[in-house]
């Protein structure tokens, strides 16, 4: 059993006052004992006084016995509820103090509770640098809890500042080169398609149009990837099982058979940003699989209280080690699993990955033993 920080420092607390009231108790019996008369002293002491003369005499000296006896009862009463009752009463007031410190160990580690609960708060955020906007509400005197408290503000300042201007760089160079993309393919097509252009122009510019609509598949890409990193701040309800059968239906499947079982499978979304995401989990099982393969697209609600799609197709094997690899960005496998298609800019699942999380859901892929994967994505049904 693992104590908490609040348990450690109580124990220390408790520990140490009761440490100190032993020591206190036997210290009080040790210096009432060492003061206490005895009984043959004090009887010595008498009877070496001058005897007093009369025939009272024997009376007096068994009265002063008896009065040494009940004095030597008291004290010994004295010594039993020093050891007794006081033992009692140490034990309640160590109680009452071990609450006291459960008590006063929990506001002091208040801020630490607070500096805590933000950064799993951060942790947790479904999007890269959601969360970053959070601050520790910092108060109390200036200590070293509130010093941390402020050195993670400060740090977290720094890191929403950074993120800020991580997308804003992505979107403006996005933005930038789209215009001369756009520029260089109305003129390669005007080259291509103008009178008299000899077949090897032709050849030339659409070999040409291809790497340049590459390239804005790639800019499209990472303005998508960049926009799924954001806060969702608008959802609404749909059937993630019409999007499936919608985008199964309207995808080019260059000779692939492309199916879709899909179950109802009703959650709170961006629409455009769900459909992209099956519409990249399709694209690449088609373009990364063999020739008269095949693709399948289901969804289903299942009874852990998620909304699921799938997406498999048939294809080479695929190094199960590769598979982790293939939701980072510009990530492919090392050969493309169909030689005539047109290399993709490596940012598909990626994207996938990206909308999943943005909606607090997570992707995954496994290799099929046979060839091909299996990518799940899944949702939770309360975001």
């Amino acid at each position: 059993m693992t104590l908490t920080l609040r348990n450690r420092l109580t124990l220390v607390y408790g520990g140490l006052f009761l440490i100190g009231g032993v020591l206190l108790l036997v210290l009080t019996y040790s210096l009432v004992a060492n003061t206490t008369p005895g009984t043959a002293s004090m009887i010595t002491s008498r009877q070496g006084a001058p005897a007093p003369t009369g025939p009272a005499e024997d009376v007096v000296t068994e009265d002063q016995k008896i009065q040494l006896l009940l004095t030597e009862n008291v004290w010994d009463d004295a010594l039993e509820a020093i050891s007794t009752q006081g033992s009692i009463a140490l034990v309640l007031v160590a109680v009452g103090t071990i609450a006291l410190g459960w008590l006063i160990a929990g506001r002091m580690l208040r801020p630490l509770t607070r500096i805590t609960d933000t950064a799993a708060r951060i942790a947790e955020a479904p999007a890269a640098g959601q969360g970053l906007h959070e601050r520790i509400k910092v108060e109390g005197t200036q200590d070293e809890l509130r010093e941390l408290a402020e050195t993670f503000n400060r740090m977290l300042e720094r890191l929403d500042h950074s993120f800020d201007g991580q997308r804003s760089f992505i979107s403006n160079a996005s933005h930038e080169l789209r215009t001369p993309l756009t520029v260089t393919r109305a003129l390669l097509e005007v080259a291509v398609n103008r009178p008299g252009a000899s077949p090897e122009v032709r050849q030339l510019g659409d070999t040409l149009l291809e790497v340049n609509a590459r390239h804005e598949r790639l800019i499209d890409g990472l303005l998508l990837l960049m926009r799924s990193d954001r806060e969702l701040r608008e959802r609404s309800y749909l059937d993630l099982a019409d999007v499936a059968e919608h985008v199964a239906a309207q995808t080019p499947a260059r000779g692939v058979a492309v199916t879709a079982d899909c179950a109802e499978a009703p959650m709170r979304g961006e629409p455009v940003l769900l459909e992209r995401m099956v519409q990249n989990l399709v694209e690449n099982a088609i373009r990364y699989n063999e020739p008269d393969g095949w693709v399948k697209v289901t969804t289903r609600s299942d009874d852990a209280g998620l909304v699921v799609v799938e997406v498999s197709n048939s294809g080479p094997v695929v190094p199960a080690f590769e598979v982790p690899g293939l939701f980072e960005p510009f990530r492919r496998l090392g050969t493309e699993r169909l030689a005539t298609a047109s290399k993709g800019a490596g940012l598909g699942l990626s994207i996938v990955r990206a909308v999943a999380q943005a909606h607090g859901g997570q992707a995954t892929a496994t290799a099929r033993p046979e060839g091909g994967l299996v990518v799940t994505v899944s949702f939770p049904v309360s975001e």
